[in-house]
C-alpha cells in the first residue's frame, strides 16, 4: 500500500479533523456505487479505507510515523531492509550480502554487525559467517481489505438492532452495532477480506443510518414534533407519542401552547460512555381548517383581543 498520507492527500501534520475530512471527501467521490463502471475507483476506494484506518488510530499512526510498522500494519524491517522508509536495503548487484548505511554483511565488507543482528534476531549466524534463514525477503502479504457501505434505518440505530450483511463471497453474517454509532462509524471484520499469501485481509464496514420522516437526531437526543389539538393544549390530558421503539403516554400540561417542549428520559441514541440521550417532544397545537363553531367561538371570545407579541416590542 502507498503512503497512508499520500494516499488521503494530507500533510504528516494533518490534525484528525483534517484526516476524517479527507477521507469522507474521498469515499464519497470513489464509492463503488457511484463507480459501477470504473474498478479503479473501487480500488483506490479501499486504498483510502486502509489509509483511514491506519491514521485515524492514534497508536498505529504513531508507530508508522517512527517506521515501526508499514502501511498495511505489519512491522517494518530494521536497519531499512523491506520497510516503509526503504534507506539501502536489499541485495547489492553482483554480490552474496546485503548493504545498508554503508556496511556490508556476508560478502566480505569491512563493517561485520552478526553480532547485533544476533541480539536483536536470536540467529545463529557468527561473525563473517554471513546471514541465512531469507533475511531481506519480504514476509507474505495479507490480503486487500474489502471496503462495504451498509445504511442502517434510523431506529435500528437508536437501539443497536443487530444488522444482517451480506459479503463478497455471499455469506451473510449478523453484525452488532457500537454504542454512539453514527454515519461514518466504521467496523472491522477481520478475516473476511480478499485472501492472501499472509491470510485474509478485512472487511471494513462503514455505515450510514438513513433519516427518518418524523425523528431527527441531535447529539444523542432525538426530537420529534407532536402534533396535539387545541382540546388538548388548553384542557390538558393523556396522549401517545411515538418513541424509538413503542410508543408511551405522555401527560399534556393544561394550557400549553404551541412550540412547549416535553422530555422523554433514555429515549434516544445509546451512548458511547455508557446509559441513553433522552427524546425532546416539541408539542404543535394543530388548528383545524373551515370549523365554523371554532371561528365563532374565536370571534365571541373575549382573549381574541389580546396581544401576545407585546413583549417584543410589536
Amino acid at each position: 500500500m502507498a503512503d497512508p498520507y499520500q494516499t488521503l492527500g494530507v500533510a504528516r501534520d494533518a490534525s484528525e479533523a483534517d484526516i476524517k475530512k479527507a477521507y469522507r471527501k474521498l469515499a464519497k467521490e470513489l464509492h463503488p456505487d457511484r463507480n459501477k463502471d470504473n474498478p479503479k475507483a473501487a480500488e483506490r476506494f479501499s486504498q483510502a479505507t486502509g489509509a483511514y484506518d491506519l491514521l485515524s488510530d492514534k497508536d498505529k499512526r504513531a508507530r508508522f510515523d517512527r517506521g515501526e510498522i508499514d502501511a498495511e500494519g505489519n512491522p517494518a524491517m530494521p536497519f531499512g531492509f523491506g520497510g516503509r522508509t526503504g534507506g539501502a536495503g536489499g541485495a547489492r548487484p553482483g554480490g552474496g550480502g546485503f548493504r545498508s548505511q554503508g556496511y556490508e554483511f556476508g560478502a566480505g565488507g569491512d563493517g561485520d554487525m552478526s553480532d547485533i543482528f544476533e541480539g536483536l534476531f536470536g540467529g545463529g549466524g557468527g561473525r563473517g559467517g554471513g546471514f541465512t534463514g531469507g533475511f531481506g525477503r519480504q514476509a507474505p502479504q495479507k490480503g486487500a481489505n474489502i471496503a462495504y457501505r451498509l445504511q442502517v434505518p434510523f431506529t435500528d440505530a437508536a437501539t443497536l438492532s443487530p444488522q444482517r450483511v451480506t459479503l463478497g463471497d455471499g455469506k451473510s453474517i449478523e453484525l452488532k452495532l457500537p454504542a454512539g454509532v453514527e454515519t461514518g462509524t466504521q467496523m472491522r471484520l477481520s478475516g473476511k477480506g480478499e485472501q492472501g499469501g499472509g491470510g485474509a485481509g478485512d472487511a471494513i464496514v462503514t455505515i450510514e443510518v438513513q433519516s427518518h420522516r418524523f425523528f431527527t437526531r441531535e447529539g444523542d437526543d432525538i426530537r420529534v414534533d407532536l402534533p396535539i389539538t387545541l382540546a388538548e393544549a388548553v384542557l390538558g390530558g393523556t396522549v401517545r407519542a411515538p418513541t424509538v421503539e413503542r410508543p408511551v403516554n405522555l401527560t399534556i400540561p393544561k394550557n400549553t401552547t404551541s412550540g412547549r417542549t416535553l422530555r422523554l428520559k433514555g429515549k434516544g441514541f445509546h451512548k458511547k460512555g455508557g446509559g441513553r440521550g433522552d427524546q425532546l417532544v416539541t408539542l404543535m397545537v394543530d388548528v383545524p381548517a373551515d370549523d365554523a363553531a371554532l371561528a365563532t367561538f374565536v370571534e365571541s371570545w373575549s382573549g381574541a383581543a389580546g396581544n401576545p407579541r407585546a413583549a417584543m416590542g410589536v
